[in-house]
C-alpha cells in the first residue's frame, strides 16, 4: 500500500496513505498529539497519580516511533525507568524513517542515535535504548496480546475505527484490560460512542478529557480495584 511523507500543522511530518486518505498521526500537529494524548494524560498522570518511578507501558501502534522516542525523552527528564513494549504489523521502512524530522522539531539533535536505535534493533528483542529506556518491539497483529497484568500504561494509537472496526471490539478491549496492573491507563486519541460503550462494557472507568488540537475529546480507561466487601 502506498504510503507518502506529510506535514503536519505544527511542522512535524507524518505518514500518509492516500488510499485510506488516513494518517499515522493528527494533521492539526503529529508531536502535539502525541505530547497531549501520550505523555501528559498518560504517562505523566500514571506517574503523578500513583508516585511512579519505574512504569511498563505497551504501544498499540509502533509505526514511526514517536510516542516511544517522546516517552524516552521523558524518562530521561523525569529519571523514570522505562519498560516499554510496541506492537507493529505493518513497520516503517528505512526509507519513510529518514524523511521523518522528530529529532529537530523536538530539539533533540543530541538523540538522533537513539531516535535511529528505536528502530534498527532486532524484532522480538529485548533490548536496553539508555539507562532509562528498554524496548522490545513484536510485529504481530493486535488481536494476539495475551500478557496479563503485565503493564502500567497502554498507548492505543491505533487507526480509527472507520478503517479497522476490529480493532475497537470488546474482545480487543478486553485483553487490553488483562494486560494492565490495577490502577493501570489506557489513553487514546479516540471519543467515538461505540468506543466508549466498548471499553466500559469490560469494566473500563472511563473519563472524556479535551483532545489535542483539532480534535474536540480524547479518553481515559482505568483499570479499576477490584473491591471484595
Amino acid at each position: 500500500m502506498k504510503r507518502n511523507i506529510i506535514i503536519t500543522e505544527d511542522g512535524s511530518t507524518t505518514i500518509h496513505i492516500p488510499e485510506w486518505n488516513e494518517q499515522y498521526h493528527s494533521t492539526h500537529g503529529a508531536i502535539q498529539e502525541a505530547q497531549h494524548v501520550y505523555i501528559q494524560n498518560g504517562l505523566q498522570h500514571y506517574r503523578e497519580e500513583n508516585k511512579a518511578e519505574s512504569i511498563s507501558i505497551l504501544e498499540i501502534g509502533f509505526g514511526t516511533g514517536l510516542n516511544a522516542f517522546m516517552t524516552l525523552l521523558e524518562a530521561e527528564k523525569q529519571n523514570l525507568i522505562i519498560k516499554y513494549k510496541g506492537v507493529e504489523a505493518f513497520p516503517v521502512s528505512a526509507e519513510e524513517l529518514e524523511q521523518l524530522n522528530y529529532v529537530g522539531q523536538l530539539n533533540a539533535s543530541d538523540k538522533k542515535f537513539v531516535f535511529n536505535k528505536l528502530h534498527e534493533i532486532p524484532w522480538e528483542a529485548e533490548t536496553k535504548i539508555t539507562n532509562n529506556f528498554q524496548l522490545i518491539k513484536e510485529q504481530k497483529d493486535f488481536s494476539e496480546i495475551n500478557e496479563k497484568e503485565a503493564f502500567n500504561i497502554i498507548y492505543f494509537d491505533a487507526f480509527g475505527a472507520e478503517l479497522q472496526p476490529e480493532l475497537w471490539t470488546e474482545e480487543i478491549f478486553k485483553s487490553m484490560y488483562n494486560a494492565l496492573k490495577k490502577n493501570g491507563v489506557l489513553v487514546t486519541y479516540a471519543a467515538k460512542g461505540t468506543v466508549k460503550r466498548a471499553l466500559r462494557s469490560v469494566g473500563f472507568d472511563l473519563k472524556r478529557l479535551p483532545g489535542p488540537p483539532g480534535k474536540r475529546h480524547m479518553l481515559r480507561a482505568t483499570k479499576q480495584p477490584v473491591i471484595i466487601n
